[in-house]
């Protein structure tokens, strides 16, 4: 079975809907897969929910999606950096749920791991528990959140094999081993690409049974969301 498309865009074809649920990996603007987002946006898919950790910044990453009001809902930790964002949000044109970090981690492992539910103290008696199930364990209290199965993963990798095996870089790693696993069908962006076996076995950080398209990008953009220097 051949994995590796051409392009981005025939990788998301037959494949991106409208009002799917898509899962896109990264943190802020690091390991985020620049080329099918773009190409994601090019597509013209409306009405989707889209599940991140953020929602990248104005003009790039999640935000060119934010721009042409191909989202309707976000599932995030975090959209500080995006002024659209904020203004769809306090307009009431964008649906938003809020969920701590840690619980977005286990929402898409879960998904992954075949597991439906799970009991965290994270936000018990705040907002976050509202229409949730609380429950009792040891004396301290828990809510029930239910795992996340998006029908599309969009996923950054530094590598991959022809089968798909995936090994990610350092701090790119961040949330696409999770949104690889939780996703229906997932879409890797890749910086290399090499032969089956020539990535160790013990190297691999994403098996292949969780990859369907492999699209290589070998000179993304990488921007950075804040830079920072010492002054002389």
């Amino acid at each position: 079975m051949n994995k590796v498309y051409p392009d981005a865009a025939s990788a998301l074809a037959g494949v991106v809907h409208d009002g799917q649920m898509i899962a896109v990996g990264g943190f802020g603007l690091c390991g985020i897969p620049e080329a099918l987002i773009e190409a994601l946006r090019d597509s013209g898919v409306t009405g989707l929910t889209a599940i991140s950790n953020n929602a990248g910044v104005d003009g790039f990453g999640l935000g060119q999606l934010l721009e042409t009001r191909q989202i309707k809902k976000m599932i995030a930790s975090y959209v500080g950096e995006n002024k659209e964002f904020a203004r769809q949000y306090l307009a009431g044109e964008l649906d938003l749920e809020f969920t701590p970090q840690g619980t977005l981690a286990e929402k898409l492992r879960c998904g992954g791991a075949g597991i439906p539910a799970f009991f965290t103290k994270t936000g018990v008696g705040t907002i976050v528990a509202e229409g949730k199930e609380v429950r009792e364990f040891d004396g301290e209290q828990y809510v029930m959140e239910r795992a996340l199965v998006p029908d599309v993963a969009l996923v950054k990798a530094y590598m991959a094999d022809r089968a798909g095996n995936l090994v990610y870089r350092k701090t790119a790693r961040n949330f696409n081993p999770n949104v690889a696993a939780a996703g229906k069908i997932t879409i890797v962006e890749v910086e290399h690409l090499v032969e089956i076996g020539e990535i160790d076995p013990d190297q691999v950080h994403t098996p292949s049974i969780f990859v369907h398209r492999i699209v290589h990008n070998p000179h993304p953009e990488k921007r950075i969301e804040q830079r920072t220097v010492r002054s002389n």
